[in-house]
């Protein structure tokens, strides 16, 4: 484990905040204040994001995993609910199928991230990060959104990415083949699916097939949002995520 930062406040059932690449901890800021009133919620910057060390090697799921898990042993957080956006919702999900034990439920938001389906192309994303960052990141994240964000919420995502460690990009090497449908039937802990209607990253008919194949999943749809729905349509997004608790 490296040295992480979080933020542990309220009592009551655990609630763990998984953000997605490269942003942090405060992407979360709009669901905190409705749910530490009657949870204990936690809200990690995972290894290279944030305010968190940002180490060479570990940059992949199994290490980020590894991490949580000794985060929770230190803290003593038992059977939490997972909430993951984007990647974080892989991290959620690939945490509740290796250990069941631990997780009592997981709320994937906007995940997980099966590309290969989607046809994102990797190499170029990889290498355009590597030689033009900051205008692979002012081209690329506008598109997590949908239309009419607001441009200082896209403008904040991008300083959040930027202020982040860039061995975070070794995760696309694993996301260009990460695939869980395989591993969905065999799904011990409930996983809801709360997604964006206009998400164009990981479009809608991703979290629908694969709520298809694990036991007692659903799909909860947060209309008019984008990739990104627990920052553009907050007061629906905790809505939803209030019924699913």
């Amino acid at each position: 484990m490296t040295d992480l930062y979080y933020e542990d406040a309220g009592t009551g059932p655990a609630l763990v905040f998984l953000h997605g690449w490269g942003t942090s901890g405060r992407v979360w800021h709009a669901q905190l204040p409705e749910f530490v009133r009657d949870h204990r919620v936690l809200t990690v910057d995972w290894r290279g994001c944030g305010r968190s060390v940002k180490p060479v090697h570990g940059n992949d799921t199994a290490t980020v995993l590894a991490d949580l898990l000794a985060l929770f042993d230190e803290l003593g957080v038992e059977s939490p609910t997972l909430v993951g956006s984007s990647i974080g919702a892989t991290f959620a999900l690939e945490l509740a199928l290796r250990h069941p034990g631990r997780v009592a439920r997981v709320v994937s938001v906007d995940g997980p991230l099966h590309w290969p389906s989607t046809g994102m192309p990797i190499d170029d994303l990889r290498r355009g990060l590597r030689e033009d960052r900051a205008g692979t990141l002012a081209s690329w994240v506008p598109h997590w959104y949908a239309p009419g964000t607001a441009p200082a919420l896209i403008d904040w995502t991008v300083r959040q990415i930027l202020d982040s460690g860039v061995y975070i990009d070794d995760h696309f090497a694993e996301a260009a083949a990460y695939d869980p449908r395989p591993a969905l039937p065999s799904a011990r802990v409930p996983v809801v699916f709360l997604h964006g209607e206009r998400d164009t990253e990981i479009p809608l008919p991703v979290a629908e097939e694969c709520a298809s194949l694990t036991p007692g999943s659903k799909v909860v749809v947060i209309a008019g949002a984008g990739h990104m729905p627990h920052q553009e349509r907050p007061a629906e997004f905790n809505a939803a995520l209030r019924a699913v608790l």
